[in-house]
């Protein structure tokens, strides 16, 4: 999948998978990941997720990457914020007070980029990409993370066939197979919510799961 398909899925509104609520999953299961006030959450493929603004609440800061600008851009606007914006190394870095928002291509991170974050949470990224992609999505995350963060991710699940993604069918023996060499794998929650979402009734879906995962390093 190249960077342009995101691109254009921006330019074209296309953003079905843009969430107009806070994500309940990280209201309910945040506490679980026992961090203090000040600490850094790395949010990666944040679009304009109210989530950040929900982590800013919270007294975290939040640092996300986007690679579409014009979902930095809306983001700022839509929550009346006015950004300082800077460039470093292959990213435009929008900020404010306890949050800043990188614009560029994940895979181009650093451990120096996300220097000092204590969590990651994964609403968005593992799903957002194909199979191919999310093998090499994992091992990045967890290279400049150091393997010494936790995680809170939460993925979708369908039948693998009856819809081409994105976002992407992720199984829980997927999850296992990317991370429990080196995190303790643990299902907080899975909710069956097809009936609740007639955009994946009308493409075909007949199972669709939303999981909920705290992958802690071991």
């Amino acid at each position: 999948m190249e960077l342009d398909f995101w691109h254009d899925r921006w330019k074209n509104n296309e953003i079905g998978f843009h969430q107009e609520t806070i994500n309940p999953y990280l209201q309910r299961y945040w506490s679980r990941l026992d961090l203090k006030q000040g600490d850094r959450v790395f949010v990666p493929c944040c679009g304009k997720s109210k989530d950040l603004i929900w982590l800013l609440q919270q007294g975290l800061y939040v640092q996300g990457v986007e690679i579409s600008a014009q979902a930095v851009d809306a983001f700022f606007k839509e929550n009346n914020l006015q950004p300082n914006i800077d460039e470093q190394g292959a990213f435009q870095t929008s900020s404010v007070e306890g949050l800043a928002l990188a614009c560029g291509d994940f895979f181009q991170l650093t451990s120096a980029d996300v220097d000092g974050v204590a969590a990651v949470y994964d609403r968005a990224a593992m799903i957002a990409m194909p199979a191919a992609m999310r093998r090499s999505y994992c091992q990045h995350l967890q290279a400049i993370t150091n393997k010494q963060v936790p995680i809170l991710l939460v993925t979708l699940e369908y039948p693998e066939g009856e819809m081409q993604g994105p976002p992407f069918s992720v199984t829980e023996q997927e999850v296992h197979d990317m991370y429990a060499g080196d995190y303790a794998v643990l299902v907080l929650e899975t909710e069956d919510i097809l009936a609740d979402n007639d955009f994946f009734r009308e493409r075909g879906l007949t199972r669709l799961q939303e999981r909920v995962y705290l992958l802690t390093p071991r």
